[in-house]
């Protein structure tokens, strides 16, 4: 069990920082809080406030018990929901639970254990002796912050912060002559719980995990992902089904973990989860590195790590050693000594997390397999209105496989990667349309997408094919999509991952620009689809508006031929291309210009296809992306040349 040991090494290490103060208490948990009470040293109410959402989060101590309580009644240590903590609870409520005695007096006897314990503290002795008087709702009632039915004198239908009024769980702050105790925010009475709680564990046995005898339990943590969650990463609950049997007689020899390791394990993974980890649908992914130093977002691509808008690179090289500088900080070397760990985390049912992913390596090697993969799906791309390399990001990529067109609900300020929106700054319902996963099976789809990838960058495996094939295929259809934008990104992240697929079967190098010694049939022909979409946009691409007065789309708004029919193109270039070039001849009329530019270009490449070639009709390989994106980086690249030729 070595992700456990790491994260225990990761509480010993961060407890003591400044950043671990982040850190929960051992023996404590996290609650939302909808009422804040304040009493005094001498047990006497002073007020009460209702919380707002933001300010809601509350540290709370836990017992075993009540961290995992379900229907059965297991109070809280100290902050807790008014059936617990209300001895007057049953004049105001109605229903199955009106009557809290039993709720109540378990609270009671609990936080008096407490309170007569070596480890007391008098803002528990003040809670204590203020709920013995058993009026706190009829305070509540009195400070406004509870409402009550005239008619019934039961508790209202109105809601405190979202939650019905007997729902509500209470904090306390308890105030003395020179000082106020905010009990979820005290650190000597998070050491006085945790002391106390630890020293009444009587059941001892063999710790699995460090092979030392301590007090185990058999109730671990939950809300690891998030303060809703309810799946467990260790759990032997289940006596009647398989979890352990057939293998085990009894769960104490299926597995045997001490609290506290079992409480500083959990505590170090939900404080990196909350720091750093990135959540897709129920998978979680956190990166971590045993000397807690900087660890780069895995799932990014090249240009979200470096995050730097100052730094300019336009080659393959330049964006490597920019990469390496951001992996390396401020260290002038790698710690041997250092290991990264990547963790991913799914929930197999409503109770019980799984480890999808578990992998560590070196600080050297993570650093080297995250710079290949971002140099081996390195291409050439449109980002933030520039035209620069960048490599391929995981959630990108599935987006770009199973996405559908949507429009987010963002404004201009809040678009996240300057592709929302067009060059004249427009935002209407198509150009700011784009691919997302929106649905629950789309959304599980891009999880098990960006799992299968993950070893692709971590520990170099080869592309799956399968994801090759389904992007160009993707890419291959581009009337499937009214923003256009949403199009060209799906062709680079194809030909990336065919530049990858290419490295990682040994098909050979793939250039990043266009290679005028290649002589492929498929690379040939994808060149011709760019000179046609390129010829016919460039003899209606002055036209003013993009709908005349009666609202019929102009030229602008056009799909070209070349787009109409790329698709049949890819299956049946020859006898498509026929077709195609049929129709470009009157838009290749329209302007001398053009004319003598574009059958320039569609020449060069003809002469460079034999006979055979040409005339064969059978589906062309991925590479006609690859040489489609080549010679439209190419034309385009020259548009000023084509704009002074024109004024001529």
């Amino acid at each position: 069990m070595s992700w456990t040991n790491e994260l225990y090494r990761v509480y010993e290490l961060a407890v003591t920082t400044e950043s671990g103060n982040t850190m929960l208490p051992i023996s404590h948990s996290t609650a939302q809080a909808q009422i804040e009470i304040t009493i005094t040293k001498s047990g006497e109410f002073e007020s009460a406030n209702e919380i707002s959402k933001k300010d809601a989060k509350t540290i709370i101590p836990v017992t075993e018990d009540s961290a995992a309580r379900g229907n059965g009644i297991a109070p809280m240590p100290l902050t807790d929901k008014l059936i617990y903590i209300s001895g007057d609870y049953s004049l105001y409520a109605e229903g199955k639970h009106a009557n809290n005695n039993e709720y109540f007096a378990a609270y009671m006897k609990q936080l008096k254990d407490w309170c007569e314990s070596d480890y007391s503290h008098y803002a528990i002795r003040a809670i204590y002796d203020y709920l013995s008087k058993k009026e706190l709702i009829k305070d509540l009632v009195g400070s406004g912050i509870i409402h009550i039915d005239e008619k019934t004198g039961k508790f209202s239908d109105k809601k405190i912060c979202a939650i019905s009024q007997n729902e509500a769980v209470v904090r306390f702050i308890v105030s003395s002559d020179d000082e106020l105790c905010h009990t979820w925010l005290d650190k000597k009475l998070y050491n006085c719980f945790d002391e106390y709680y630890q020293n009444s564990l009587t059941s001892e046995d063999i710790c699995y995990a460090n092979g030392r005898v301590r007090a185990v339990t058999y109730k671990h943590p939950a809300k690891i992902r998030n303060s809703g969650d309810k799946a467990k990463l260790i759990s032997a609950n289940d006596e009647k089904n398989f979890t352990y049997r057939g293998r085990f007689e009894n769960k104490e020899e299926a597995i045997s973990v001490s609290y506290d390791f079992s409480q500083k394990m959990h505590i170090a993974l939900k404080w990196l989860i909350d720091r750093q980890g990135k959540a897709y649908d129920s998978l979680t992914i956190v990166t971590w590195n045993s000397a807690l130093g900087f660890v780069p977002e895995i799932t990014q691509s090249a240009f979200e790590i470096i995050d730097d808008e100052q730094e300019e690179y336009s080659t393959i090289p330049e964006l490597s050693k920019m990469l390496n500088k951001k992996l390396m900080g401020d260290k002038a070397e790698f710690d041997n000594s250092c290991k990264v760990m990547v963790m991913g985390l799914d929930a197999a049912s409503t109770g019980r997390l799984s480890i999808s992913l578990y992998t560590e390596l070196s600080e050297s090697e993570f650093a080297f397999n995250l710079q290949k993969w971002h140099e081996d799906t390195a291409w050439l791309r449109r980002r933030y209105k520039k035209t620069l390399i960048d490599s391929c990001s995981l959630p990108e990529i599935a987006d770009c496989l199973y996405g559908r067109e949507v429009t987010p609900k963002q404004n201009k300020n809040n678009a996240n990667d300057g592709s929302a929106y067009s060059e004249d700054g427009k935002s209407d319902s198509v150009k700011n349309k784009r691919l997302e996963c929106n649905d629950e099976n789309l959304k599980k789809l891009r999880k098990d997408t960006i799992l299968r990838l993950l070893p692709c960058i971590i520990e170099r495996r080869r592309i799956p094919r399968d994801i090759v094939i389904t992007m160009v295929n993707r890419a291959s259809n581009p009337l499937s999509y009214e923003n256009e934008y949403n199009h060209t990104k799906i062709i680079e992240n194809a030909c990336a991952l065919i530049r990858k697929e290419y490295k990682d079967y040994n098909k050979g190098e793939i250039t990043m620009a266009y290679d005028p010694s290649c002589t492929d049939r498929s690379y040939l022909y994808g060149c011709l689809l760019a000179i046609a979409d390129k010829a016919e946009r460039d003899s209606y691409d002055n036209e003013k508006d993009e709908k005349d007065s009666y609202g019929k789309r102009t030229d602008k708004a056009k799909i070209t031929n070349a787009r109409r029919y790329w698709n049949a193109f890819s299956s049946k270039p020859y006898q498509t291309w026929l077709i195609i070039e049929k129709n470009l001849e009157p838009y290749l009329e329209k302007k001398d210009w053009i004319m003598t530019k574009y059958t320039k270009h569609l020449n060069e490449i003809m002469a460079k296809l034999s006979l055979e070639d040409y005339a064969d009709n059978s589906k062309l390989s991925p590479m006609y992306l690859i040489g489609y994106h080549h010679y439209n980086a190419l034309l385009w690249a020259g548009n000023n040349e084509n704009n002074n030729e024109e004024e001529k």
